[in-house]
C-alpha cells in the first residue's frame, strides 16, 4: 500500500453539487428522451394517476433531501406490483430509456435521484408485508415498505428488524438492502448481507428473478442475491425482501457518557466488549461540536441529559439488549462503577425507562439532520481503524482553518464497527473547499487501509474514487457484472461503477 505522502495531492475532475459551479457527468446520447408514446405505455401499465409529470410532483423526487444533488426528470412512475415493474423495465430496456429506482430518497451520495432526465421508478406503492413466520423470525415484505412501519409491525409480534437508522421514518427496506445500509444495530446484529435470506429482483430486461428464499441454509451454487445487496439499483430493481428478524429484547439499557478524550472512548469500548459481552448491542460516539449543534437546533426538545450539564470533547452512547433486566442492569451498573473508579468518564446517565432511552437515542440520531440545518454539508462516510478514526477530523479541521476559519468540522459515528461520519459545514458549497477536501479525504482513508464508503454506498458521488478502496481487478469484475446483467446500461446510470 502506498504511504499517505505518496498519494495525497492528486486532483479529480468529477464535481457535481446542486446549485453550484460543479459539473455533473455528461448525459449519454444513447438514452432516449421520453415522448407521448412512452407516457401512454406507462399509463397503461400503472394507471394515469400514477404517472407523475407536474413540476410540483417531481420536485422532491428530483432532488435529494440535503439539496445537494438534483436531476431534471420529467416523469415518475409508481408501480404497485412486481409484474408492473417487469413490464416497465422490459419496455425501457427495449427503447433505451434510462431508469433511476427510488425508495425513500434518504441517501447521502446521490444514488436515488436522477442525474439528468432518467425515468424515476418510485417504489412507494409497493409497501405490503407479505408474510411473517413467528417461529423462524422470517419476514417477507415489499421493497417499498417503510422501515419504521416494518419495525412497528414486528414489535407487535415481539421481534425487531435487524437494522435501525435515523431515517427510519421515511427510508424503504428495499433501498436499505440495495445500499447495504449499516445503522446503529450493526454491532449486535451484523450486516444485511447476513440477515437477508432472499430477494425478488426485476432485471434490466424485465425478467423476474425469484430468489425469495426464507431458508437460512441453502448451499446450491452461487448465492446470486448477494449481487444485488449493495449494488444500488445498478444491476436490478429489488421488489421484495426476505429478512431474518431477531426476537425483541426484553431488557434494554441506554447509557450516555461524557468523556475527556478519544483515547478514553476507545478504552471504554474495549472494556464494554469485555464486561458486557453478549448484551452489548450498540456503541456510538459524537464530538462536542456535533452535540452542541443538536442542542441548538432542537433546543425546544433536547437538553443536556448529564446531571452536571458538563461539556466535554466527546460523548459515548451505548446500548444493551438482553432477556433479563435484573441481570443486564446489574452488569451495566458494575461496568459504570468500573468506569468511574478508573477515571474513564467525567459524567454519565442511564435510561430509567423507554421514554428516556428514546430521548438519549434522539440525540445521536438527530445529529445528521441538525448539522444539515446549520448550513451546506460535505458528508463523508468512511471506515477507518478505530485508533485513527478521529485523526482525520483533526487533520481536515486544520487544513480548512487556514482558508476557511469559520468551517465547522465534526465527527461522529458507529465506533463499534469503525464507521466515522465526517461532516464539514459551511454557508454554501464552494469549489475552493471541495478542492481542499477531495480527493484528500479518500487518499487519507486509503493510506490507513480504510474504505471510502462504510455504509452510504457509492452513488454518483464516488465512482471515480472507487480505486482508493478497490483494486483494478475488482473494478473490472464490477464492470463485467454490470455489462452482463444490464448490457444497455439503463439501470441507475452514471453511478456506483466508474464510467
Amino acid at each position: 500500500m502506498k504511504s499517505k505522502n505518496e498519494i495525497i495531492g492528486k486532483t479529480t475532475q468529477n464535481r457535481w453539487y446542486a446549485g453550484s459551479v460543479f459539473i455533473k457527468p455528461n448525459r449519454k446520447s444513447e438514452f432516449k428522451q421520453l415522448d407521448g408514446a412512452d407516457i401512454k405505455f406507462f399509463e397503461q401499465v400503472v394507471g394515469k394517476s400514477h404517472v407523475l409529470q407536474s413540476e410540483s410532483d417531481l420536485e422532491s423526487l428530483n432532488e435529494d433531501w440535503m439539496g445537494k444533488y438534483r436531476g431534471n426528470s420529467k416523469v415518475a412512475v409508481r408501480p404497485k406490483t412486481t409484474e408492473e415493474v417487469s413490464k416497465l423495465l422490459a419496455y425501457c430496456n427495449e427503447h433505451r430509456i434510462a431508469v433511476v429506482p427510488q425508495g425513500g430518497n434518504t441517501g447521502l451520495v446521490g444514488g436515488s435521484v436522477p442525474v439528468h432526465d432518467e425515468l424515476i421508478l418510485s417504489m412507494s406503492r409497493m409497501n405490503e408485508i407479505r408474510s411473517f413466520d413467528s417461529v423462524s423470525g422470517v419476514l417477507v415484505a415489499d421493497a417499498g415498505s417503510i422501515l419504521h412501519n416494518v419495525d412497528e409491525y414486528l414489535m407487535e409480534r415481539d421481534h425487531i428488524f435487524p437494522l435501525d437508522l435515523g431515517a427510519k421514518g421515511s427510508c424503504h427496506i428495499g433501498g436499505n438492502v440495495s445500499t447495504n445500509a449499516g445503522g446503529i444495530r450493526f454491532l449486535r446484529y451484523g450486516s444485511l448481507h447476513g440477515n437477508v435470506l432472499g430477494l425478488e429482483v426485476v432485471l434490466a430486461n424485465g425478467e423476474i428473478l425469484n430468489a425469495l428464499s426464507t431458508l437460512r441454509k441453502d448451499n446450491t451454487g452461487y448465492d446470486v442475491k448477494q449481487l444485488f445487496i449493495g449494488s444500488e439499483g445498478s444491476l436490478g430493481v429489488i421488489t421484495a425482501v426476505s429478512v431474518l428478524c431477531p426476537p425483541r429484547p426484553k431488557s434494554v439499557n441506554v447509557v450516555f457518557l461524557a468523556v475527556s478524550s478519544f483515547e478514553k472512548c476507545q478504552q471504554i469500548m474495549t472494556a464494554a466488549k469485555q464486561q458486557l459481552g453478549e448484551i452489548l448491542s450498540a456503541y456510538e460516539f459524537l464530538d462536542d461540536l456535533s452535540f452542541q449543534m443538536v442542542l441548538d437546533v432542537h433546543k425546544d426538545r433536547v437538553r443536556n441529559p448529564l446531571p452536571s450539564q458538563a461539556s466535554t470533547p466527546f460523548y459515548v452512547l451505548f446500548e444493551t439488549h438482553g432477556s433479563n433486566q435484573d441481570h443486564d442492569k446489574s452488569k451495566v451498573d458494575s461496568f459504570l462503577e468500573y468506569l468511574v473508579e478508573s477515571g474513564l468518564i467525567e459524567d454519565g446517565v442511564v435510561s430509567q425507562d423507554e421514554s428516556q432511552a428514546k430521548s438519549l437515542w434522539f440525540i445521536r440520531e438527530s445529529v445528521p439532520e441538525s448539522i444539515n440545518k446549520t448550513g451546506k454539508v460535505y458528508k463523508y462516510d468512511i471506515s477507518i481503524p478505530v485508533a485513527k478514526m478521529y485523526d482525520i477530523v483533526l487533520d481536515i479541521r486544520e487544513r480548512l482553518a487556514k482558508v476557511h476559519p469559520d468551517a465547522r468540522v465534526s465527527g461522529y459515528g458507529h465506533m463499534g464497527d469503525s464507521n466515522l461520519h465526517l461532516n464539514i459545514c459551511e454557508p454554501a458549497y464552494t469549489s475552493e473547499t471541495l478542492n481542499i477536501v477531495e480527493p484528500y479525504v479518500y487518499e487519507w482513508t486509503s493510506s490507513v487501509g480504510g474504505s471510502i464508503s462504510a455504509e452510504h454506498g457509492i452513488g454518483v458521488m464516488k465512482p471515480n474514487h472507487l480505486h482508493y478502496s478497490k483494486s483494478p481487478v475488482a473494478i473490472e469484475v464490477m464492470k463485467g457484472l454490470k455489462r452482463s446483467l444490464d448490457p444497455n446500461g439503463i439501470l441507475n446510470p452514471y453511478k456506483t461503477v466508474p464510467l
